[in-house]
């Protein structure tokens, strides 16, 4: 005889012990996560103080981290893990970080620095514009920082181990930074590393932080000053050159042959973002083949550039300089350097 009610207490019950099970699971997962992130701190501690960290920092330091898997999640979920997966549409990614309030907002803070923007310019080369665009494209002009403790984050990610030599130098660098006298509390960022304004890693912090506006610490995180002298000092050490575009949008003609054009080489860094770029040619040679520049004036006739079609023939087309490249450098996305590119056109238009 069947008897609903009990039969329907033993699967809640089963169900219940399953549940139950599966908490006990992953509780035991996390603890046995954290029991393996605490050994591995000592390991951390004696690459900081071979690296001439000082024992304060160490001890002020090492003692109040715990694991995050949070950022462990994020990492694994990035693009660099899934190399083989189609590449979308720029279009799409143009029109949500190239759109109307990114732009006014741009031009806002074009216009409220434009005399520290000169002066840095003066100074260094790199083009107003192109400083307030990657300013815009990091941080939303300094509204969108993070809120991940950077030693904590870096910490379990080299803990993790995928890129253990990378985060476990990064996490050195935030140990290095308390040592120049950056506070503790400052120290907090994006869940991978990057921090303040231009969202440097900290060990471009190191090297190429600026104090812009004289108060003797390259404040990152709330000096615009910085922030932007900053940005300035990282293109020019990326080797940015002075009155050449980052490149211009181009009509191709549909007699253009691709085939002869096709890049050979291979890049040794981020070779799947520079396989999608042309040969090398002359802008003398590109309007020899027919291209004809539809957002600027020709750049002198010598300059070089490729050609990159981002979604294919008969659509928006770019011929990029050297100085693409270092906007490459800063982050190795196509669709991020044609973006600051393009919102960097629109801040000074």
């Amino acid at each position: 005889m069947r008897v609903p009610g009990i039969v329907s207490r033993r699967v809640s019950a089963i169900v219940l012990a399953l549940a139950v099970a599966a908490l006990g699971g992953a509780s035991a997962g996390a603890q046995e996560s954290e029991q393996g992130f605490q050994a591995y701190l000592p390991t951390l501690a004696r690459q900081a103080a071979d690296a001439g960290v000082s024992r304060r920092t160490i001890d002020l330091v090492i003692p109040t981290l715990t694991f995050n898997p949070r950022v462990v999640e994020l990492d694994r979920q990035q693009p660099e893990s899934r190399p083989n997966a189609p590449i979308p549409a720029f279009e799409p990614y143009r029109r949500q970080h190239v759109d109307t309030d990114r732009i006014q907002r741009g031009r806002a803070a074009y216009q409220r620095q434009r005399w520290r923007l000169q002066k840095i310019e003066a100074d260094t080369g790199v083009p107003e514009s192109v400083m307030v665009a990657i300013w815009g494209h990091e941080t939303n002009y300094g509204t969108i920082m993070g809120s991940f403790d950077l030693p904590r984050s870096l910490a379990s990610l080299a803990y993790e181990g995928r890129r253990r030599d990378l985060f476990a130098g990064e996490f050195i660098a935030t140990l290095k930074m308390i040592d120049r006298g950056v506070p503790r509390e400052k120290l907090v960022g994006s869940w991978a590393g990057a921090f303040g304004g231009p969202q440097f890693l900290p060990s471009v912090y190191l090297r190429l932080a600026r104090d812009g506006d004289g108060d003797g610490l390259a404040d990152i995180w709330s000096s615009e000053a910085d922030t932007l002298t900053s940005i300035a000092a990282y293109f020019v050490d990326a080797g940015w050159r002075k009155g050449q575009p980052w490149g211009l949008a181009v009509s191709v003609p549909d007699t253009l042959n691709r085939d002869a054009i096709r890049s050979r080489t291979t890049a040794p860094r981020c070779p799947r973002v520079h396989e999608r770029h042309s040969q090398w040619k002359s802008i003398a040679e590109w309007r020899a083949l027919g291209l004809v520049a539809t957002s600027r004036a020709w750049p002198d006739p010598s300059v070089q550039a490729t050609l990159l079609e981002p979604d294919g023939p008969g659509k928006p087309a770019y011929l990029l300089t050297s100085n693409y490249r270092v906007i490459l450098d800063y982050n190795c996305s196509n669709f991020y350097a044609l973006s600051v590119g393009l919102l960097a056109d629109e801040v000074e238009r």
